[in-house]
């Protein structure tokens, strides 16, 4: 899916003052790791590692794995295809609604696909003769959450179906998550992760997968040479090195994001859902989110995202991630113009 991604701010007409379509940190300070790029220019001279091999050492060593459990990719989604890839006609079963390159990347690579609802109890959903069950958690769009328990014991009871877990959003909630170590016990465990989303860089395009060396070797055998940029490298290096800089405030940030829907839940003809993240689905009573996000954006510069494309939604839904509290506040008032106009 090249175009209809949340954060379609390079296709905006108008200008965008303020963007709650894409679910990535708003408030990061980059001005020591803009100093630190610039310091380190010279390195676009020259070709970055093949394999991002300094980074990868330093992701293992962090997260207490071996270097032979991990594989540095081009932004997670490239995680996602490789292992399509790698197992090209396996059986997949796929969470809904979620992320739509698990089943891009799925059907690019002719799986046989089948689809779970994130609404069934997932400890009876039945796994036989599926090789891949992909889940993302805390899950895009609806910032639902399987607590880490549960998802263990899914994974346990299931030891023949490999499990591909997105925890791209994992710094967006409080909730106890997968730890990378889980896949030295669990061999049928693939941990996805992104280093742009919470760092407030996504056009760094940085991500990595964790699994058995196994697993990682098969992957390995599809990786492109120097898949990872060199200014990509350096920049995660610098974050990773540097964590007290990039402290994502996560318990302000939901208490926004509380205030923020409680503030929603005021309008009539909006039905907000639950959410374990910053970010979460609105329904509209009247009226389609194609026309809202139009309004929005001509009227006040505000970017929403329409929800329509996700599996198993439809036209009414869009979804927001909580900005600063008067960014909010605008959108609230904002939308409330609109739904008085319907």
């Amino acid at each position: 899916m090249l175009f209809g991604h949340g954060d379609d701010f390079y296709n905006a007409k108008d200008e965008v003052k303020t963007n709650f379509s894409s679910n990535v940190w708003h408030g990061a300070n980059l001005d020591k790791l803009q100093d630190h790029l610039n310091a380190h220019f010279d390195k676009v001279r020259r070709y970055p590692e093949p394999n991002a091999a300094s980074l990868t050492r330093l992701i293992a060593r962090r997260y207490e794995v071996k270097e032979d459990n991990l594989v540095v990719t081009n932004g997670s989604i490239t995680a996602f295809y490789l292992l399509a890839q790698a197992w090209r006609g396996a059986k997949s079963t796929i969470l809904y609604p979620s992320f739509s390159e698990y089943e891009d990347a799925c059907r690019l690579h002719e799986h046989e696909i089948t689809f779970f609802s994130n609404a069934e109890d997932l400890s009876a959903l039945s796994l036989d003769g599926q090789d891949f069950c992909w889940i993302c958690n805390p899950n895009n769009p609806d910032g639902k959450l399987v607590h880490r328990t549960e998802l263990l014991a899914l994974i346990a009871a299931n030891k023949k179906t490999t499990f591909i877990i997105d925890q791209a959003y994992a710094a967006f909630t409080t909730e106890d998550m997968l730890k990378p170590t889980d896949i030295k016990m669990h061999k049928n465990l693939v941990i996805v992760q992104s280093i742009s989303k919470a760092y407030d860089v996504p056009g760094l395009r940085i991500g990595y997968l964790i699994a058995s060396p196994s697993i990682i070797a098969e992957v390995n055998k599809y990786i492109i040479p120097w898949s990872v940029n060199a200014v990509a490298i350096e920049a995660s290096k610098y974050i990773l090195i540097h964590p007290a800089q990039f402290t994502l405030p996560i318990r302000k940030w939901q208490r926004e994001t509380a205030e923020f829907i409680y503030q929603l839940n005021k309008l009539d003809g909006l039905e907000v859902q639950s959410t374990a993240t910053t970010f979460f689905l609105v329904r509209l009573k009247k009226g389609i989110a194609a026309d809202l996000k139009k309004y929005l954006l001509n009227n006040y510069g505000i970017l929403i995202r329409d929800a329509a494309n996700f599996r198993g939604l439809d036209e009414t839904y869009f979804r927001l991630s909580t900005q600063t509290g008067v960014e909010n506040a605008v959108l609230v008032e904002a939308v409330k113009e609109w739904l008085e106009k319907q």
